[in-house]
């Protein structure tokens, strides 16, 4: 189980973003969090993602509290979560191929002879031909580079996916194709999906449970 309790959290201690937030996600379970734009929805993945640390209310992983946020978060728990944000330029090294950044999770981990075979799987799964594998962000567009980082995102074989807004810079085609595959995997892996998006057509037809905002707390 994955259990956001009593969040509240932002940017500035005065002026929080989320308040009082509550959210249980099961394994194999995918449900939305559906919102406007600057409500919060953001901030409330990156502190499933344990990215951000709230200033009240606690995150369950597994049973376990979150105690550490980021790089100082235990290894096993912040191997568990695999994120997916938005904007795909601002989530990439510059400096790395598709293939080193698919990677770098595995390579970060002590796991680097796993790479090549795990790039290949997971670069078949997400639509990137080999030829993509040795461009870098700039080389690709933004579709392509949005492949290579869900396949990041999946590369350690994460319990727990958060997806930010995954689809919004995409197109119909790209966003179906890269639906189908969290849908794959959460499917064989029994993975707990929290997508979060403005689209209510987009999480009714990917998510079997929908949280709206407006019926949780106010948009602040």
């Amino acid at each position: 189980m994955l259990e956001l309790d009593a969040i509240t959290a932002g940017y500035d201690r005065l002026a929080p973003v989320v308040r009082d937030f509550s959210l249980r996600l099961a394994p194999g379970e995918a449900v939305g969090l559906l919102g406007p734009s600057g409500c919060g929805k953001s901030t409330v993945a990156r502190v499933a993602a344990l990215l951000h640390r709230p200033y009240a209310g606690r995150v369950v992983l597994d049973g376990e509290p979150v105690r550490g946020w980021r790089y100082s978060a235990p290894r096993a728990q912040r191997t568990a979560v695999g994120v997916v944000f938005q904007q795909p330029r601002m989530s990439a090294d510059p400096r790395l191929t598709l293939h080193a950044l698919i990677a770098e999770p595995l390579r970060a981990n002590g796991r680097g002879g796993e790479a090549d075979a795990r790039v290949g799987e997971l670069s078949d799964a997400v639509g990137l031909t080999r030829d993509l594998l040795a461009r870098r962000p700039h080389e690709v567009s933004d579709g392509q580079l949005q492949r290579a980082c869900l396949a990041r995102a999946l590369v350690l074989r994460p319990r727990w996916l958060v997806c930010d807004e995954m689809t919004a810079m995409l197109d119909a085609s790209t966003t179906a194709a890269l639906v189908a595959v969290v849908e794959e995997y959460r499917r064989g892996e029994g993975a707990g999906l929290l997508a979060v998006s403005h689209d209510p057509v987009l999480l009714s037809r990917w998510c079997a449970r929908t949280v709206v905002w407006a019926d949780t707390v106010p948009a602040v």
